[in-house]
């Protein structure tokens, strides 16, 4: 598939801030993050500001953005739309949580509901933009069990270490929240590692012979169907070469997950404001190879669509 930034850059921000929100919902509204002001703004902030810019982003990868309305009213059967829905729909009880958290200063009670609805909305999204690819038959590296846990693994583990970079940054105790980020971190690591594998050794039952329904003997293509190159094979004929894709394979593991697991495991020994300026490299550098991550994912998926192309 051709690896758009402007998707790419969506499914990482998002991931990101609806981690983010899920968890200021969940932890600060039944208390566990104390209810300050300047922590709740930033993390607001971040965290809405992710969401926001994604959307925005995927916009642009739209034939005719001005049309993208009407995406909400297909969902029904359409994982797209409620995608769509659920992410427009969190923004009120987020909002809500917002007032009484940051600008009120409370938890519990109403705020509590607040934060665990928006919570629950943002984990919704998340499972609906991973269906998106999840339920695509055509791509066998997107239509497997792996895909829609690492979506809510990934938005996990992207939240929890940004979490950890605005506590710190605030000297708050921020040893638990430290050390889920670590552990988050790693379970990611180990399910993107497992993806890989299973997607290596994937046999596509799909050729060129039960593509075109025609049995017996080989079939192949002696010409393409037209003479240049058309939107589907701008949008689903993408090749990246073996070496290249092995390079950001390791760019991915060292960005996304090793240099984030050995700064988390700095901050958690070192005082302040060592331990802050650790979590906040570990989320950027995080967030970096996140971007790289989702290009791979991208990029290796392959459509069989370009089977009528005589591509194997």
């Amino acid at each position: 598939m051709h690896p758009a930034f402007s998707v790419v850059f969506f499914t990482t921000a998002t991931g990101a801030g609806y981690g983010l929100l899920a968890l200021l919902g969940v932890l600060g509204g039944l208390g566990y993050i104390p209810a300050d002001f300047r922590l709740g703004l930033a993390g607001m902030a971040v965290a809405l500001g992710l969401i926001v810019a994604g959307l925005l982003s995927s916009t642009s990868h739209l034939g005719r953005p001005e049309r993208a309305w009407r995406a909400f009213s297909q969902w029904r059967s359409s994982w797209l739309s409620r995608e769509g829905v659920a992410s427009v729909a969190t923004f009120i009880p987020a909002g809500l949580f917002g007032i009484g958290w940051v600008l009120l200063g409370k938890s519990g009670g109403w705020v509590a509901v607040a934060g665990l609805v928006a919570a629950a909305g943002a984990v919704t999204t998340v499972c609906a933009t991973g269906m998106i690819y999840a339920s695509l038959k055509p791509i066998a590296q997107w239509h497997s069990r792996y895909t829609l846990p690492a979506y809510l693994m990934f938005s996990t583990m992207t939240g929890c270490v940004l979490l950890s970079a605005l506590v710190q940054g605030f000297a708050m105790d921020s040893t638990v929240v430290l050390t889920g980020a670590l552990l988050a971190t790693l379970a990611g690591w180990a399910w993107k590692i497992a993806t890989w594998r299973y997607n290596d050794r994937l046999e596509i039952p799909t050729t060129a012979n039960t593509a075109t329904g025609l049995a017996g003997g080989t079939v192949r293509s002696i010409e393409w169907p037209h003479t240049e190159e058309n939107y589907l094979l701008k949008e689903m004929g993408f090749r990246i070469a073996r070496k290249h894709s092995a390079k950001l394979r390791r760019i991915t593991q060292v960005l996304a997950f090793a240099v984030p697991v050995i700064l988390l495991a700095i901050a958690l020994v070192l005082p302040w404001p060592f331990a802050a300026i650790a979590s906040t490299l570990a989320a950027i550098a995080q967030l970096a190879g996140m971007l790289v991550e989702r290009w791979l994912f991208f990029a290796e998926a392959k459509h069989t669509v370009t089977l009528y192309y005589g591509r194997e």
